[in-house]
C-alpha cells in the first residue's frame, strides 16, 4: 500500500478517528485481517468472521506494530472507526453469510474505499496496469500463469489463492505499492452485480473471461444468468483496454459486444480464427501439456508447460494473450510459461512419492468443469502406467441446485470414461449416494465414507499392497495415481496431506 495519514484513511473510508489515533501517524506497512501476519507500520482491519471477531485482536496487532486499526466500534487504541452496514435483503455473498449486525460489511466497505483510492492512484500517477481475470473454473491457475508471464515485464502483484471476493480483491489491491507495474485480480462471482462491483474497486485495463459453466448454477439459475455476470468485466473495459475471450466457448464469444474494448480470442481446439491458439498438444506421463503456441504477429512458439491437466492449455494461451497485449515478446512469454508451476496450494499440486505413487492434490474447490479435468489427468496419468490402479478420492461440489444429485452421478460416467478403477466417496449425502451407485453400476471398484480420515485410511490401506496378478510391484519406478477433489467445504485436502506424510518426494 502506498504511504497514507491516517486522517486520510479516515477521509477515503468516511469514517472517524478514535480519541487515541494520531492523525498525522501514517500506514506504511500492508493491510492485514489476520493479527498474526500484522507488520510494522500496518493496518489492522478488524473483521468479524464466523468464530472470532477481530475487533478482540486489535491489541495484539498494535504489539505487533499496527498503527491502527479499522474497526466499527472504540477499541481503546488508535483506531478508524466506520459505519456498520446492515445486510442487504437477498445478499448471497460471503459476506452475508456470518453478519448479522453488518460490522464485517462495515470494514470490508472500509477497506473496499481505501483499496479504490489506492487503485486510482497508482494507476493515474505511477503506471500501474489491472488485469482482471474470471470464469466458471480456472481463474486461480490462469492468474498464476498471467503472473508468471508479466513477472518476466516488470513487478507485478498477483498474491497466491483464490482472494476474489468482496473480501479477497480489496485485500489483493492493497498488496500494491508505488513500484506495482501488474496487479493480477481475480473476480469471482456468485450474483450479478458481483463482478461489477469489483472492478469499480480495481478498474481492469485488460479482462480475460476463460468459460461459463455450471459453478454457483444453484444461485444464478441458469448458465446464460452467469454469462450475464461474467461478461460483467468485459462492460467494465476502457475503450483502449483489451478484451481476452475464449473463442471455444460460445458464451465467452458471444461477450464482444458487450465492451469497448479491444477484443482478442484465444482457443485450445487449434481454431486458427482465433488470435492465439495452440496445435501439437501432447501431454507426459503426469499430464504435463505441452503445445505449440501461435500468436498473431510472432513465430509459433513451443510451450512445455509444468503444471498438470490438459485444461492448462487453454489457461495458458489466455496468460500468452495478456503478455503478448502488454509487450512481452512471444519467446519470453513461452519461456515463462514453460518454466510456471503451481504457486495456490490445493490446486492440481501432483507430487510422486519415493515409492513411485503420484498424488494429484486439486481439492479447493470443485464443480462439474473442473471435476472433469481433474479426472482426465487422472486416467491419463494411470493410462501410461500399465497395471497400477488409478483412484478418484471425491467430494461433493457445492451450491448446483436442484440439479445437484444428477451432477454428481454424472461424474460415475467420466469415471468410466477414463478408465478410473477405484472410487472413494466422502460423505454420506444423497448426491456421494448417487455418485457411488452410478459408479458401482459403471463396473468401478466404490466405497463411501463419512470423513476424510476414514478417506486416508481407505487409500492407504489400498496403496500398500499390490494389484492383483502384479509381480515385481514394489519394485516399479511409477505405481497408483491418486485424485483427491471435492468443494472447499469438504477439506479434502486432509487426504492428499495424509498420503504424503512421512514419505519422501522425488
Amino acid at each position: 500500500m502506498i504511504y497514507m495519514t491516517l486522517a486520510r484513511i479516515a477521509e477515503i473510508t468516511g469514517g472517524r478517528l478514535s480519541p487515541e489515533a494520531d492523525p498525522d501517524a501514517r500506514v506504511t506497512g500492508f493491510v492485514e485481517f489476520d493479527s498474526r501476519k500484522i507488520g510494522p507500520g500496518g493496518l489492522f482491519v478488524a473483521f468479524p468472521g464466523a468464530r472470532v471477531d477481530g475487533h478482540d485482536y486489535v491489541d495484539k496487532a498494535a504489539q505487533a506494530g499496527a498503527v491502527a486499526a479499522l474497526t466499527t466500534k472504540e477499541v481503546g487504541s488508535p483506531a478508524v472507526i466506520v459505519e456498520k452496514l446492515p445486510p442487504r435483503e437477498g445478499d448471497n455473498s460471503d459476506l452475508a453469510a456470518n453478519d448479522p449486525d453488518g460490522s464485517a460489511a462495515g470494514v470490508v466497505d472500509g477497506m473496499s474505499k481505501l483499496a479504490a483510492a489506492v487503485a486510482r492512484e497508482l494507476s493515474g500517477e505511477h503506471g500501474l496496469t489491472i488485469v482482471g481475470v474470471t470464469g466458471s473454473a480456472g481463474k486461480t491457475s490462469t492468474k498464476d500463469l498471467i503472473a508468471a508471464v508479466l513477472s518476466r515485464a516488470g513487478e507485478t502483484v498477483a498474491p497466491p489463492g483464490s482472494f476474489n471476493n468482496e473480501i479477497g480483491h480489496p485485500y489483493t489491491v492493497l498488496r500494491c505499492t508505488e513500484d506495482t507495474d501488474f496487479l493480477v485480480a481475480e473476480m469471482s462471482a456468485r450474483g450479478i452485480g458481483h463482478i461489477a462491483h469489483l472492478a469499480t474497486i480495481a478498474p481492469p485495463k485488460i479482462g480475460v473471461v476463460l468459460n461459463v459453466g455450471s459453478a454457483h448454477i444453484g444461485e444464478f439459475g441458469s448458465r446464460e444468468n452467469i454469462a450475464i455476470a461474467k461478461g460483467e468485466l468485459v462492460e467494465a473495459l476502457p475503450a483502449d483496454g483489451v478484451a481476452v475471450l475464449n473463442a471455444d466457448d460460445d458464451l465467452v464469444a458471444g461477450m464482444a459486444p458487450r465492451t469497448a474494448a479491444r477484443v482478442v480470442t484465444f482457443s485450445e481446439t487449434g481454431n486458427t480464427k482465433a488470435d492465439y491458439y495452440a496445435t501439437d498438444i501432447e501431454l507426459d506421463a503426469v499430464a504435463r501439456a505441452s503445445f505449440t503456441m501461435h500468436t498473431p504477429n510472432g513465430s509459433p512458439q513451443r510451450v512445455e508447460l509444468g503444471v498438470f491437466g490438459a485444461h492448462q492449455v487453454g489457461n495458458a494461451l489466455a496468460a500468452a494473450a495478456v503478455g503478448v497485449e502488454l509487450g512481452v515478446d512471444e519467446a519470453t512469454v513461452a519461456k515463462a510459461l514453460s518454466s510456471a508451476h503451481s504457486v495456490s496450494v490445493n490446486r492440481m499440486d501432483v507430487h510422486t512419492r519415493a515409492d513411485g505413487v503420484t498424488v494429484i492434490n486439486d481439492a479447493y474447490n470443485a464443480n462439474p468443469e473442473s471435476m472433469r479435468a481433474a479426472i482426465a489427468a487422472l486416467g491419463y496419468t494411470a493410462a501410461a502406467r500399465p497395471g497400477v490402479r488409478s483412484v478418484a478420492v471425491l467430494g461433493e461440489m457445492g451450491e448446483l441446485g436442484p440439479d445437484a444429485v444428477e451432477q454428481h452421478a454424472m461424474l460415475a460416467d467420466e469415471l468410466a470414461r477414463y478408465r478410473v478403477t477405484h472410487l472413494v466417496a466422502v460423505g454420506d449425502s444423497a448426491s456421494m449416494a448417487a455418485l457411488h451407485e452410478r459408479a458401482v453400476a459403471n463396473g468401478i471398484n466404490a466405497t463411501t465414507v463419512s470423513d476424510t480420515e476414514a478417506a486416508a485410511q481407505a487409500v492407504g490401506a489400498l496403496l500398500a499392497s499390490p494389484p492383483a496378478g502384479e509381480d515385481n510391484w514394489h519394485e516399479r519406478a511409477d505405481r497408483d495415481v491418486v485424485l483427491v477433489k471435492a468443494s472447499n467445504a469438504a477439506r479434502l485436502w486432509v487426504v492428499a496431506e495424509a498420503l504424503l506424510q512421512g514419505h519422501t518426494l522425488r
